[in-house]
C-alpha cells in the first residue's frame, strides 16, 4: 500500500477533481490521514482547526474558554467556506464542524464529504490521554465521548462517502481505502 501518484481503475493517473472535507469524531484520523491523503494526491491539506488558532493565535481551547462554542463555530464556517473557496485540496475539519447545517451546504456545493467512521472504542483508546479535546474536559470523559458519538453518528452518517477505520490499520492503509473510496464516485479522481 505505497504511495506514488493514484491512479483511475489502477490504470490512469488521476487528478483530484474536488476539495476533500474529512469529517468525523476527535480521534477519527482526520488529521493524519489528510495529510497522507494530500501527499498521495499532490494537493494542499488544510486544517480548519489549525487555520481557526493561527487567525485567532490561540488554541482552540482558549477560544472556547474566552468566546464561547457560538463564536467558534461562526469564525469555524466562514473558514470553511473560505478554504472550499481555494484551491483544491485536503481538508481536515473538527469534529463539530459537519453537524452545521451551513457547514454541510458548503461542502455538498463545493466538494466531497468522507466520514472517517471510528467506532467508540477506538476513539476512545486514541483520545483518552489528550487534554487538546475542550469538550472531553468534563468528571466523565469516557461518558461525554460516547454522548457525542450517539449524537453525532446520525448526522456524519449524511456524508457523500463513508471509510470504516480499523484498529490494525496503518494511515497508509486508510488513506488507500480512502483513495478507492473516491476513485469509485465519478467525478472526484479525474483521469490526467
Amino acid at each position: 500500500m505505497g504511495g506514488g501518484v493514484p491512479t483511475v481503475a489502477g490504470k490512469k493517473p488521476a487528478t483530484l477533481g474536488r476539495t476533500v472535507v474529512l469529517v468525523g469524531m476527535m480521534g477519527a484520523g482526520k488529521t493524519a490521514v489528510g495529510k497522507a491523503l494530500a501527499a498521495r494526491l499532490g494537493v494542499p491539506f488544510r486544517d480548519s482547526d489549525a487555520e481557526i488558532e493561527a487567525a485567532a493565535a490561540m488554541s482552540i481551547a482558549e477560544i472556547f474558554a474566552r468566546d464561547g462554542e457560538t463564536f467558534f463555530r461562526a469564525r469555524e464556517t466562514e473558514v470553511i467556506g473560505r478554504l472550499l473557496s481555494g484551491r483544491t485540496c485536503v481538508l481536515s475539519t473538527g469534529g463539530g464542524a459537519f453537524l452545521q447545517a451551513r457547514n454541510r451546504e458548503l461542502i455538498a456545493e463545493r466538494g466531497v464529504s468522507v466520514w472517517l467512521n471510528a467506532d467508540l472504542q477506538l476513539l476512545w483508546s486514541r483520545v483518552k490521554n489528550k487534554d487538546t479535546r475542550p469538550l472531553l474536559r468534563t468528571p466523565d470523559p469516557y461518558g461525554t465521548l460516547r454522548a457525542l458519538y450517539e449524537a453525532r453518528t446520525p448526522i456524519y452518517a449524511k456524508a457523500d462517502i463513508e471509510v470504516c477505520p480499523q484498529p490494525g490499520y496503518t494511515i497508509e492503509t486508510m488513506t488507500t481505502r480512502v483513495i478507492e473510496a473516491l476513485a469509485a464516485r465519478p467525478g472526484i479522481l479525474e483521469p490526467t
